[in-house]
């Protein structure tokens, strides 16, 4: 029975004193990661609130939506870049190497996938920027003919004659539409002021 005792006993010191001993070898990459961490977060803060106060003078109040897509997309490539350092700082090289990989052929993969989500964000970036194309305008497109109430960043939301309201994909909007009148020219003939977009 003391045998057993021990066994316990000299296998629980030598867990204790390894894992002293591996804790003591790698506080100081444990310290670095931390000091490093901590940096990240305040440049990555700096760097996207200027990268914010810089598409917020490029872009009106009323396109902030393209200007949170920017700092969020930025945002998640200098996280995903710090966490990979992070990895190399404390020794994972292998696995941050191995997950850069991974991670461009995850991308690959999710941007096929999402083919069309792309397509229509790309298209409401070109729809909020286009200065013929505004809340209020009279538009006909492919699927409806009506009034722009909303601009979204995936659709646009129209109110058809009828009063209802008609949500299209932006990517079907850009293709092809023509804007009939609007606020700014609500006075004007409608049949003379029709301008053709998603053609350039």
């Amino acid at each position: 029975m003391s045998t057993v005792v021990r066994f316990l006993v000299d296998t629980t010191v030598r867990t204790i004193n390894e894992f002293a001993a591996g804790i003591q070898t790698a506080a100081p990459k444990l310290l670095t990661g931390v000091v490093f961490l901590l940096l990240a977060y305040v440049g990555i803060r700096l760097v996207t609130g200027v990268f914010r106060r810089t598409l917020g003078a490029i872009y009106p109040d009323e396109q902030g939506l393209i200007v949170d897509l920017g700092v969020t997309v930025a945002a998640v490539f200098l996280w995903f870049g710090a966490a990979l350092t992070l990895l190399e700082i404390l020794g994972m090289g292998e696995i941050a190497a191995s997950l850069g990989t991974a991670a461009g052929f995850v991308a690959l993969g999710v941007s096929y996938a999402l083919s069309n989500m792309i397509a229509d964000t790309v298209a409401g970036v070109y729809l909020l920027r286009d200065p013929d194309f505004n809340p209020g305008d009279e538009v006909k497109s492919d699927p409806v003919t009506g009034v722009v109430t909303a601009i979204e960043l995936r659709k646009t939301r129209f109110r058809d004659g009828e009063g209802r309201t008609v949500v299209v994909a932006n990517r079907d909007v850009e293709k092809k539409w023509t804007r009939l009148a609007g606020v700014d020219d609500a006075s004007d003939d409608p049949v003379s002021d029709v301008t053709d977009g998603g053609e350039g």
